[in-house]
């Protein structure tokens, strides 16, 4: 990923051409990246979910409104922080917005303040999920490369066991314990207990939902 693909990008899509304009500006103006779109349809079909940012999406559109948006990007496993805006907000369309894990709702015409601080919260949301998911890849990854045994083994080293327990809840010599837990340290990339114990941590809270 080069330096352009790396920067969080604001993705805007409102069918209003002059309060697209006018949010790019004013985006523009706060230091951030800005791509805007017609329609949700428009953004869908250039939409590269392997680069960061969020969304500032208006609720009320011809064709795939809002939050139909909202539902086809976590239908297909490409959902990001959604900041909506709209001129027709009602308390039932916003709670189900939030539900679906949108930012915030705001209001036109819309204040710069809020949606800057909106825009900030939600890329720091999509950052955390990247780092998350970053995570948990590279933690199966070494996970996926144990045999059968040495995950067992793995399993009773992180539980506290001595080598002479493992062997002997394994029914194998301890000298192939002692194999088999060096492999495992090997290949999770780790040089202490305590560091393995952190892994196998840091693996449970990885298979959380993000």
């Amino acid at each position: 990923m080069n330096d352009n693909e790396s920067i969080p990008t604001v993705y805007l899509v409102d069918d209003d051409a002059s309060v697209r304009s006018a949010l790019t500006r004013a985006l523009n103006a706060e230091g951030f990246h800005v791509m805007s779109w017609a329609s949700a349809d428009a953004f869908l079909a250039d939409y590269d979910p392997e680069k960061p940012g969020c969304l500032v999406a208006d609720v009320a559109m011809p064709g795939t409104d809002g939050l139909q948006l909202q539902q086809l990007l976590t239908a297909s496993d490409r959902s990001l922080p959604i900041v909506f805006i709209t001129g027709n907000a009602n308390v039932r369309m916003s709670v189900q917005a939030m539900r679906a894990g949108a930012v915030t709702f705001l209001p036109k015409p819309v204040r710069l303040s809020e949606l800057a601080a909106a825009v900030r919260e939600a890329q720091e949301r999509d950052c955390s999920v990247r780092q998350k998911r970053a995570t948990r890849v590279a933690i199966q990854s070494r996970l996926a490369a144990l045999t059968a045994r040495e995950r067992q083994v793995f399993d009773l080293v992180v539980a506290g066991k001595m080598n002479k327990q493992i062997a002997a809840q394994l029914g194998a010599a301890e000298k192939t314990v002692k194999v088999h837990r060096g492999r495992v340290m090997f290949k999770m990339r780790v040089r202490s207990v305590a560091e393995l114990v952190t892994l196998a941590t840091q693996a449970r809270e990885a298979s959380r939902p993000l």
